[in-house]
This record gives structure tokens, C-alpha cells and sequence, in this order.
């Protein structure tokens, strides 16, 4: 089921606390790159990464699970193949929503997501998102 964009802006403005699984600390990768736009709007990124130890002056959990606080939305720099499990882990934490960037799109693990109660956001940027929406 897409998201009208009014359900989109309403994520995006009241959701302040964001992990993003799959974060590089490489500046040249999109998952720093937006996350770092994220950053510098005034949300919390909170780094899901089990190769790294820090990220955009932040510290790194290895999974969603490790996370000590509650967390809106989990934004997902994965393959395909790998969101499924993504996805368990965000019900079990009790995120409000999950965003599959481009690239990391898996419909049937979205599906999943919303017979949970979550909302989905599939193959769209946030970072592209939040511009077009001029948040």
C-alpha cells in the first residue's frame, strides 16, 4: 500500500529519532550522505552498522536490537535480500515506521511491516523526500 504524501510529511514531522541500518562512516556513500542531511535537519541518527564504531559523530549498534532508546522510524541501506530480516527487527524494537531507500525496496517484507501495524515507505530517498516537501 503506498503512502499519500500527506501520510509521508506526517512521518516526517514527527519522527525525530532515526536508525539507519547499513550507515557508512565513508563520506562518499549515499547512507552517509543522507543521513548526514538528516543530521544537520535536526533528527537523531542513531547508526546500525556491525562493521564500524562510529558514524556522524555518533556511536554504532551492530543491530536494531542493541539500541538502548526507542526509535521512530528505521531507515534501511540494505540489499533486497537483506530486508526482511531488517524488518523483524523493527517490529520487535516497536518502530513506528520503516524506509527502504532506493536500491533496498522489498515489497513483500514491506507488506510484513504494515500487517505489524508500521508504516512503509518503499524506493523513495528521505533525504529527497524532505526537500520536495520543504520540511
Amino acid at each position: 500500500m503506498a503512502l499519500s504524501e500527506h501520510e509521508v510529511q506526517k512521518i516526517l514531522t514527527t519522527s525525530k529519532i532515526i536508525a539507519v541500518v547499513g550507515l557508512s562512516n565513508k563520506p562518499d556513500r549515499p547512507s552517509y550522505d543522507v543521513a548526514s542531511y538528516l543530521k544537520e535537519h535536526g533528527y537523531r541518527i542513531i547508526p546500525v552498522n556491525p562493521t564500524i564504531k562510529e558514524a556522524l559523530g555518533e556511536k554504532v549498534y551492530a543491530s536494531l536490537k542493541d539500541i538502548p532508546e526507542r526509535v521512530d522510524v528505521v531507515q534501511i541501506f540494505r540489499r533486497p535480500e537483506e530486508v526482511p530480516a531488517i524488518v523483524e527487527d523493527a517490529i520487535a524494537i516497536g518502530a513506528k515506521v520503516v524506509w527502504m531507500q532506493p536500491g533496498a525496496e522489498n515489497e513483500e517484507a514491506a507488506a510484513k511491516a504494515e500487517s505489524a501495524g508500521l508504516k512503509a515507505v518503499v524506493g523513495a530517498c528521505m533525504r529527497t523526500v524532505h526537500r520536495s516537501l520543504r520540511l
